[in-house]
């Protein structure tokens, strides 16, 4: 279908000086749309940018675009980090299962909505490719959309279709889409994955992330059987699984046989792969990520990552103490939908050292750190060192068993602090 293309600069021309526009996630990341209207940023005051984690280079943070734009990040990626750490851009603590309804309800109503589509096909469809998540939410409630049209955006198949005459203004371009290659696994993190597959069922449905223990874990898994997936996004790991025949979700109770995922970052392989591919199907993640949905499936086993974890369980996964590192993201929708699924595992895995040697299971979290699972939610606590599930119990069990899987190094410090609190005995605990 024909559709006509405008430039960047005349697309983004409408926007005025206090309104609110949404950036699409990820390797969806508008970059033509966002660097027009950085170039207009001497005739703009106090806009404000609304997005998930991002791909590529984020000017609009720079501190001499200060006074015309602040972010308000859903989620803090590495290219705003520091100006998030440093005050010049702001982060909301949200569950990645709510953010569309910052939209849907008018909490933060969207005056644009920048997204990155697939060309439209003979019907007039495009496609919100590898993110679907709150984009589908942002399109469908902004004043004005404005879209940059790829040929290199996979066409996916669920929930992301937008037809032409929703868009207000249409940006030809023919760009690659930013990619995250494969992580060259160390011997800790093939550990870490190894003990993380050795609890996973076959049968299970899958939830994980990108990084390396997620692709650690994955590697392990090519001797399981029928798995199942339904994760707020996945990469390149899991086409493996699919090749191998590990993967069918013919036990999954919803979307039986079919891969759900609601946004998507890895390699052209990956890309290529979900291009208009049936077993794939994209939603937003008021639906993914909602418990409800979750549990419906059986052996949902839930794969999240910490930054550091205390003696009684509490998780802290989005900061360094009072400097926001990331954003609450979907661990808590998974670990609690996991929790409720018939045989369900909500994994919580982790190196035992931090890059700088200090350890990741520690008596008390940093000053100001946030707590993005709870005690009362944990479950199972994977390192290179083992595995402990603290479901069930108290105090002091939980600090030996978490003790257990720490550092040798670290770990008469965690007992020491466990029996001075719960008179936890150093002995069993060491």
């Amino acid at each position: 279908m024909n559709f006509k293309s405008i430039s960047a600069a005349d697309a983004v021309a409408g926007v005025q000086s206090g309104q609110r526009v949404f950036l699409q996630t990820a390797a969806a990341t508008p970059q033509r749309l966002v660097n027009a209207l950085v170039e207009r940023a001497g005739s703009l005051r106090s806009v404000e940018l609304v997005s998930l984690h991002t791909e590529g280079d984020a000017p609009y943070v720079r501190p001499e675009y200060s006074k015309s734009f602040r972010l308000n990040s859903l989620f803090v990626g590495k290219n705003v980090r520091s100006a998030v750490q440093e005050g010049q851009a702001d982060a909301i603590p949200i569950f990645l299962s709510d953010v569309p309804a910052l939209f849907y309800r008018n909490v933060l109503p969207l005056d644009y909505a920048f997204v990155h589509v697939s060309p439209p096909d003979r019907h007039g469809y495009c496609s919100l490719g590898v993110s679907v998540d709150a984009a589908r939410a942002a399109v469908h409630t902004a004043r004005r959309v404005v879209a940059q049209v790829n040929p290199n955006m996979p066409r996916t198949h669920g929930e992301g279709l937008l037809h032409v005459s929703k868009i207000d203004a249409m940006v030809e371009v023919d760009d690659p889409l930013p990619e995250a290659p494969r992580h060259e696994l160390t011997e800790i993190e093939r550990k870490i994955g190894q003990n993380v597959a050795s609890i996973v069922e076959n049968g299970a449905t899958l939830q994980m992330g990108i990084g390396a223990i997620p692709d650690a874990t994955l590697a392990a898994l090519i001797h399981h059987r029928d798995l199942g997936i339904h994760t707020e996004m996945f990469s390149d790991g899991v086409i493996d699984l699919v090749e191998k025949g590990v993967v069918t979700g013919k036990h999954k109770t919803t979307h039986n046989e079919i891969i759900v995922a609601s946004f998507l970052v890895g390699t052209r392989r990956l890309y290529d792969f979900v291009d208009d591919n049936p077993l794939v199907e994209m939603f937003g993640s008021d639906y993914v990520n909602d418990t409800k949905e979750i549990r419906k499936n059986p052996r949902v086993t839930a794969i999240n990552s910490a930054i550091e974890i205390d003696m009684s369980g509490q998780v802290c996964a989005d900061s360094i103490g009072q400097r926001h590192f990331s954003g609450v993201g979907g661990q808590m929708d998974f670990i609690r939908g996991a929790a409720l699924s018939p045989d369900g595992k909500p994994i919580i895995a982790l190196p035992s050292v931090t890059k700088r040697g200090e350890s990741r299971i520690v008596p008390m979290l940093k000053p100001g750190a946030g707590v993005v699972t709870t005690r009362a939610h944990v479950q199972y606590v994977v390192t290179e060192y083992g595995i402990v599930n603290l479901h069930g119990k108290n105090m002091r069990q939980r600090a030996e068993a978490l003790a257990s899987i720490a550092h040798p190094m670290f770990r008469e410090d965690i007992c020491r602090a466990a029996h001075d609190l719960y008179g936890a005995h150093q002995k069993i605990c060491i």
